[in-house]
């Protein structure tokens, strides 16, 4: 098997050691849980609970609103106590259910059916409305609702899958566990996915940093119908558009999506959690998060929806020293806290502490998180690194000139944000923001 890859991207250091043998441990369920309900790409979910309102594990407590949406789940036993504001670590306010667990004894779940498996393998409408009801998003980090992917349009069909193990981003080792961990799991999820769409290909794709993964994927994969895919170690290699043109040479169009070349990408914890739904009926109530930098034990935890960041720092030994950074994510892509308060949601792939003067902080340095914002000098560093050929450096001085149309001609809507021009450029712009703006200053 070849290393496939594709054109740009850059290679920051993965720093995974911290994290990557160690086995995911089971973090105790909240005593109160703050559960927003917009964790998904769309329209927040109507909230279907009161304050008092007794709740189990599973009960649903929000319900989608229009066809991009998803629904949300209580995932701790308790009485809801308020439904309020809350701040959400994507960066903004929004509703949240505030539930008060009952007892960490009892821990109640909702009821669950066994389904087997094979009866499924003719019901596509009935995996779609299992995931969409079990509250499933992308777990990658762009918490796509599940349903909407597995539903192409119809002059649009699916025949190529792919399940994307990369996990290209520094530090964050959850995926990684769960490849180990969970293999059957994963590939009979990627099996359910195949089927809902009617597919014909599966691939399983995994970076070549990751050995083991690769050989317990590929003794299982043929059995499942999938393939192993063995991609290069590159940063963004986990991107969709990215990874289907590695693995296939199909090349998505500018605005377009995955399925207009006949694709589907869906995480390895997003197979897992469709083959949980379809086996038990689970919804998406918990997660493994990586928790990592400057913190005394680093781990990779099995958390609830909901729980705080600082229960999950806690249980790892806490801060090495006063924290300087507390990020949702990675270095690369992630979203800075402005304390551990925020709670764990469905994006939540790591939470990556960085203290001054500590190894994760000159890593992170290195990675434009302590720029110099400098003026740009033409070296065409982001031009060779941006993984979506567009022109960084011209896009960004279009924002800067507030000139957004500009911007808009020269592909700004098909960044992916990813942080390769800001990590590549000597002078330390801050492309990423500039391009964040650009886009939401287009919104209006």
């Amino acid at each position: 098997m070849g290393f496939l890859t594709f054109k740009g991207g850059v290679h920051p250091p993965g720093i995974k050691e911290l994290t990557q043998e160690k086995a995911i441990t089971k973090l105790p369920s909240p005593k109160l849980a703050v559960i927003p309900l917009s964790q998904h790409l769309g329209a927040p979910a109507k909230p279907l609970v009161e304050p008092k309102t007794p709740v189990k594990i599973g009960t649903k407590i929000g319900e989608l609103q229009g066809r991009i949406s998803a629904n949300i789940h209580s995932s701790i036993s308790g009485i809801v106590k308020s439904i309020e504001p809350k701040f959400h670590p994507a960066g903004f306010t929004a509703l949240s259910v505030i539930i008060e667990s009952d007892s960490s004894e009892k821990d109640e779940w909702e009821p669950q059916e066994e389904q087997d498996i094979d009866s499924l393998a003719s019901k596509e409408s009935e995996i779609i409305e299992r995931v969409k009801e079990a509250g499933i998003v992308g777990l990658g980090g762009a918490a796509f609702p599940t349903h909407v992917k597995l539903a192409p349009p119809q002059d649009k069909p699916v025949d190529l899958v792919i399940l994307n193990g990369c996990e290209c981003e520094p530090y964050l080792t959850s995926d990684y566990r769960l490849m180990l961990e969970h293999t059957r799991e994963i590939l009979l999820g990627g099996k359910l996915i195949m089927r809902a769409l009617n597919a014909t290909k599966g691939y399983i794709a995994v970076e070549d940093n990751k050995p083991q993964a690769i050989e317990k994927l590929t003794a299982l994969a043929q059995e499942f119908g999938f393939e192993v895919s063995v991609v290069q170690t590159k940063y963004p290699q986990g991107g969709e558009k990215q990874l289907i043109y590695a693995i296939s040479n199909r090349e998505v169009p500018a605005g377009g999506l995955p399925f207009d070349v006949g694709a589907c990408v869906q995480n390895v914890g997003t197979a897992l959690a469709i083959y949980e739904a379809c086996k038990f009926r689970k919804p998406l109530v918990e997660r493994v998060v990586t928790v990592t930098g400057d913190v005394r034990e680093p781990k990779n935890l099995l958390v609830r929806i909901g729980t705080p960041f600082k229960e999950l720092i806690e249980f790892c030994g806490g801060y090495i020293a006063e924290p300087e950074k507390i990020i949702m994510g990675g270095p690369m892509m992630g979203i800075a806290q402005p304390d551990d308060n925020v709670p764990v949601v469905k994006a939540t792939s790591g939470i990556l502490v960085s203290c001054q003067l500590s190894t994760a902080n000159r890593q992170l340095s290195t990675a434009n998180y302590l720029p110099l914002d400098e003026p740009c000098i033409r070296c065409g560093s982001c031009i060779d690194a941006c993984p979506m050929g567009l022109l960084p450096a011209k896009i960004g001085d279009y924002i800067t000139a507030k000139k957004f149309d500009l911007a808009k001609e020269f592909g700004l809507l098909d960044c992916i944000e990813c942080g390769s021009c800001a990590w590549t450029c000597p002078s330390r712009r801050n492309l990423v923001h500039l391009f964040k703006y650009g886009k939401l200053m287009l919104s209006k």
